[in-house]
């Protein structure tokens, strides 16, 4: 394999560009003494930047999210005090500092496309696809970490100590930049870009996706007040009548079991390498017993009142979520050991519907193929159709059919999960129908917690990231904390130590406190 290797070039102190292979792009070689970035065209830099920021959304932020909305759990069964961290949880600048560090390494490469010199606009698609993709992630970092590095960020040697700009401003930069997007793609200039991994060239999939993003950045605002809530309401007129993503989005550059570094990353992290052995966080991540609960219908009667809307519902995903045990799926509660309370001598993980969509492995050789080639998953069709019920929840005057996303979003679940029995949806729709906060019935409070108690578990194992993005703004779906847990759960993280080495005039200062307190350092769309 040929690869075109990367100047790597310094942003923050560890921030280096992602390099690029010819003929694959998971194949990573950092080189200075090779081809500078300016020389790596924006076909072969976009795959690396979609492949390299979804592979830290998949593992570390997936396994952030999951624990802190309650969806997995620490095997104590198998490890001393697993994820104590977490459910503490002890925020510093080393708790998934490889987070930003990662996402913000990958978005480099969007923007090193958007900045490419193209006087004749061969590469206006790649542009328009790299200005969206960064949009989405650029999202995810500042909804963890508020303020961050933007105006002057992504700039290499040109400048290593970006200013930080405020996370209101980031907000209306990136929407700008999806407006911008959608621009470009209807412009039909430039060629049609053979390095694009999620929709293959297909500009109308790629301007429905920037919608959804667009729509995401403007719901998660709903509680924001003054210039911004104003700003907010000009932005969601615009999209009356707009398209919205109605497929997963899937990207996917060639994933196989042919080594470990070709894998899913998600499959490498959570599942099995490329040998078929397990992966190295196979034993220690298990489902949570909150989980276990409300996928089994509480059949353990718990008296808890979080658990009681869910007595008697069976959810028919709950098999291709997570292996199951007798027949029910166990799990462990979060910071409890063995001899406590909501810990089995036995515990579910991950299954076919999170680990390789739909089917089912004919033989261990299939599973490990299968699990290793699956689509990473940057949003799911699930999430689009949620996100539609919401905006026709909260502005009636602008969006519709906010129930029938809503079912939509159920329905779009149990495919996503590969569920084949065609009467477990039905018969789950029924028996919600009646339950405030589960179904679509009662209060617009009911409603609203029924959508995001209905988002998180479809996004469990996916992109588990928006549903704690949900939590923080709207305090649903309902999530215990941990048995040991000393603080409620955060508002954001804190700054990685490589800022505070390598950007250590601009990056504020935030102490453990400000983590869970409603503050200036507080996500802005959060802080009401």
């Amino acid at each position: 394999m040929k690869n075109i290797k990367l100047t790597t070039a310094v942003l923050s102190l560890s921030m280096l560009f992602a390099s690029v292979s010819c003929n694959r792009y998971l194949d990573v070689n950092e080189d200075p003494n090779n081809v500078g970035i300016d020389k790596v065209t924006p076909n072969e830099l976009l795959p690396v930047g979609i492949t390299s920021t979804y592979a830290k959304q998949s593992q570390t932020l997936n396994r952030f999210a999951s624990v802190a909305m309650n969806s997995t759990a620490g095997n104590s069964l198998v490890y001393g005090a697993p994820f104590i961290d977490d459910y503490k949880p002890n925020v510093s600048n080393t708790f998934y500092n490889d987070v930003w560090d990662s996402i913000f390494r990958g978005i480099a490469n969007f923007q090193q496309i958007i900045v490419f010199n193209d006087p004749v606009k061969k590469y206006t698609q790649h542009k328009a696809m790299a200005m969206i993709m960064k949009a989405n992630y650029v999202q995810i970092l500042t909804d963890l970490y508020g303020d961050m590095p933007y105006s002057e960020a992504w700039k290499g040697q040109d400048n290593l100590t970006p200013k930080y700009d405020k996370g209101e401003d980031i907000y209306k930069a990136s929407i700008a930049d999806l407006e911008a997007a959608i621009v470009l793609l209807n412009s039909n200039s430039g060629d049609t870009p053979t390095g694009d991994i999620v929709f293959r060239g297909d500009k109308d999939k790629w301007k429905a996706f920037a919608n959804t993003i667009k729509l995401r950045y403007l719901l998660r605002m709903s509680n924001v007040t003054g210039a911004m809530a104003t700003y907010r309401d000009q932005k969601l007129a615009s999209l009356s009548g707009a398209t919205f993503i109605d497929q997963d989005v899937l990207e996917n550059p060639g994933y196989s079991a042919a080594n470990d570094a070709q894998q899913n990353p998600f499959t490498n992290f959570y599942v099995r390498t490329s040998s078929g052995n397990n992966a190295a966080n196979f034993s220690i991540n298990v489902a949570s017993e909150h989980e276990a609960l409300i996928l089994n219908g509480n059949i353990e009667g718990d008296t808890r009142p979080v658990y009681q809307k869910f007595t008697g519902v069976a959810d028919g995903r709950r098999s291709r979520m997570f292996n199951l045990i007798g027949g029910k799926v166990l799990g462990i509660r979060q910071g409890n050991l063995p001899g406590q309370p909501g810990v089995p001598t036995s515990v579910s993980r991950f299954t076919y519907g999170i680990t390789i969509g739909t089917g089912t492995p004919t033989s261990s050789a299939d599973y490990t193929a299968k699990a290793s080639a699956k689509s990473g998953c940057i949003m799911t069709r699930a999430e689009s159709k949620f996100l539609q019920a919401e905006a026709a929840l909260r502005y009636p005057a602008i969006f519709g059919n906010a129930n029938a996303n809503f079912t939509a979003g159920i329905t779009a679940s149990y495919a996503y999960f590969g569920v084949t029995d065609a009467t477990l949806l039905p018969a789950y729709l029924t028996a919600i129908a009646t339950r405030p906060g589960l179904g679509w019935t009662g209060t617009d409070t009911n409603k609203m917690e029924a959508i995001m108690t209905q988002k998180w578990i479809a996004l469990t194992g996916v992109n588990p990231e928006q549903s704690f993005f949900d939590y923080t703004k709207t305090g649903f779906p309902v999530t215990p904390v941990a048995t040991v847990a000393s603080n409620p759960k955060p508002n954001r993280l804190i700054y990685p130590l490589s800022e505070y080495i390598g950007n250590a005039s601009n990056v504020p200062g935030i102490s453990n406190s400000d983590v869970f307190s409603k503050n200036q350092y507080t996500p802005f769309w959060a802080r009401n």
